[in-house]
């Protein structure tokens, strides 16, 4: 059993010498890439904490209700619209969304707003179609606005 013992532990003694020979990086093994985009790893993005106010006064409103709604339309179909449908038909600020309008109209009129239908007109004006609940009278309130 003797001899045995030395092939092997010679046989050993020439693996770690490769070993040490070959280095730290001889079975580094290359990942392959499939991708073709290189992403950036993610890295802790704390929320900012200021340690002073950066203005000293907040800015006034910029789109308060007034500046939203602009006018009402008095045409033949605006008048029909009124009566027929109980929509009001408002001239309106062209980067007022629906949730502005609504909210304008449900402030300055004392009305629920059912909903609001808009379109850009050629002459780059905003159109707003604002349709009232049932329990409102669109004759009523513009009666009340003062434009019929």
């Amino acid at each position: 059993m003797a001899p045995s013992t030395k092939v092997s532990s010679k046989k050993q003694a020439q693996k770690a010498a490769k070993a040490v020979a070959k280095g730290v990086n001889g079975n580094k093994v290359v990942r392959v890439r499939t991708d073709t985009t290189f992403h950036r790893p993610k890295t802790l993005r704390l929320a900012r904490a200021p340690k002073y106010q950066r203005k000293a006064v907040a800015h006034y409103p910029r789109m308060d209700e007034h500046k939203i709604i602009i006018s009402h339309v008095n045409s033949e179909g605006a008048i029909k619209k009124i009566e027929d449908a109980n929509t009001l038909v408002l001239k309106v600020h062209v980067e007022a969304n629906k949730h502005q309008i609504k909210q304008a109209v449900k402030k300055l009129y004392d009305v629920d707003v059912e909903k609001v239908n808009t379109l850009i007109r050629p002459d780059r004006t905003k159109k707003a179609f604002v349709r009232l609940t049932a329990d409102h009278d669109a004759l009523d309130v513009a009666s009340r606005a003062g434009y019929l």
